[in-house]
């Protein structure tokens, strides 16, 4: 199915060409219909299904029949949890309108604010914001946010994750009522409909796949090692496996160092990105990595949803993640755009009640596998019985029940 059959403006649609894009995927497909014609959206679908173009490609139609003549005011204002993504979301904006006259800006910290002053006086139509420094801008009286026509909440489940819901709920408040607003999020909580019904007028309901469930594209793999001896097995898979492109999360900025200090040491390039890094510090990282100066990437969570690069076959948890909605956050960093990808964690044996949280959130096992030529001390849980996804399994009253620790030779 071409674009132009959802009534782009053909600007617009020239610009999408440009970009490479030809057909739309299966969430625009359902999404852009429905946002084109005015109506709220909730979008539930995973990372690396293209959500981003499901409510950027509405937004520029929308904009781009009405800005003949017209003063730059902010007409539509996206947020989103981190500013990695908020640079993502503006390119992405930039590249599929180029060929129409509308001016974008990114706010976010981490950066000089008076350049951000500079392009809102200005004027911009559409504004991408981190929602701390959107609201510096509010209390400063620098941004106006009284025209804004279109509101898009971009992963709103992971606003609630970093604690941001209430100044997600401060901005609306500022925004006029009679206003389109679009939600998208990888999984929809009790939290998040409460949310929608509080901020939405009878949303039309979207989904693509099984919510909560990793996208089909990405084999998981569970690698039982102690603590001590799971940087010799990240070096061991990295100088002996088929990886090209790998994304590593630490679970500090710290952890990401020091991972980041062994594999420059065995001559891997590497580097680190984390919130201890400048935004110009990271943004060199970032750019390196999608330009495959580096082979890996270790980065923290703060990079899980603000990363997107094509082409990352593997994501390896170096730490199993505190939280299995990071779980699902982080390997959907490969597998994207339907191609194939590998995730890979380390599970030490402090690790098991983490991995057994994350299966019962997934609503399935993760078999653990062993890595040839590698010698290690071996952690085998074994499987615990069968459940429905849901329900709690009962808890392991010691590890010398359930555990067998064992040296391979």
């Amino acid at each position: 199915m071409p674009f132009k059959v959802f009534g782009l403006a053909d600007p617009l649609v020239k610009g999408i060409l440009a970009t490479g894009y030809t057909a739309p995927t299966e969430i625009q497909t359902k999404a852009i219909p429905a946002a084109v014609a005015g109506k709220d959206i909730i979008g539930c679908a995973q990372t690396g299904t293209g959500k981003t173009a499901a409510f950027v490609l509405p937004i520029l139609n929308r904009l781009s029949h009405e800005q003949a003549g017209r003063k730059k005011v902010v007409r539509s204002l996206i947020l989103t949890p981190t500013r990695e993504l908020a640079v993502q979301i503006e390119k992405s904006i930039r590249d599929y309108g180029r060929f129409l006259h509308l001016r974008t800006l990114a706010v976010y910290g981490g950066v000089n604010i008076n350049g951000q002053f500079s392009a809102l006086r200005q004027g911009v139509d559409i504004v991408v914001a981190t929602p701390g420094r959107l609201l510096d801008h509010m209390n400063r009286r620098t941004i106006d946010l009284r025209q804004v026509e279109v509101l898009v909440l971009d992963e709103a489940d992971r606003m609630f994750d970093m604690g941001f819901i209430r100044d997600v709920r401060k901005i609306i408040s500022a925004v006029p009522t009679n206003r389109q607003t679009m939600l998208f999020s990888a999984t929809v909580t009790p939290e998040i409909s409460n949310l929608a019904a509080g901020v939405q007028r009878s949303p039309v309901m979207i989904q693509v796949g099984r919510p909560r469930n990793p996208i089909e594209t990405i084999k998981q793999h569970i690698y039982m090692v102690e603590r001590d001896r799971k940087i010799g097995l990240l070096l061991h898979l990295l100088q002996n496996g088929n990886m090209s492109s790998v994304l590593i999360f630490s679970r500090t900025k710290h952890g990401a160092d020091r991972i980041n200090r062994q594999l420059e040491r065995a001559n891997i390039e590497s580097v680190a990105i984390h919130s201890g890094r400048t935004q110009s510090q990271r943004q060199r990282a970032l750019d390196g990595f999608k330009n495959g100066d580096y082979r890996v990437m270790v980065a923290t969570d703060i990079a899980a949803r603000g990363i997107d690069v094509t082409g990352i076959s593997h994501v390896i948890n170096f730490d199993v993640p505190g939280m299995p909605e990071d779980y699902i956050h982080r390997i959907g960093r490969t597998g994207r755009a339907e191609a194939m990808g590998d995730a890979i964690t380390f599970v030490s044996s402090e690790e098991h009640k983490q991995l057994r949280q994350i299966e019962r959130f997934i609503g399935r096992d993760i078999t653990p596998i062993e890595c040839p030529g590698f010698t290690y001390v071996h952690i085998k849980i074994e499987a615990p019985p069968k459940v429905q996804p849901g329900l709690h399994r009962g808890r392991f009253s010691t590890m010398s029940r359930k555990h067998k620790i064992r040296r391979r030779r």
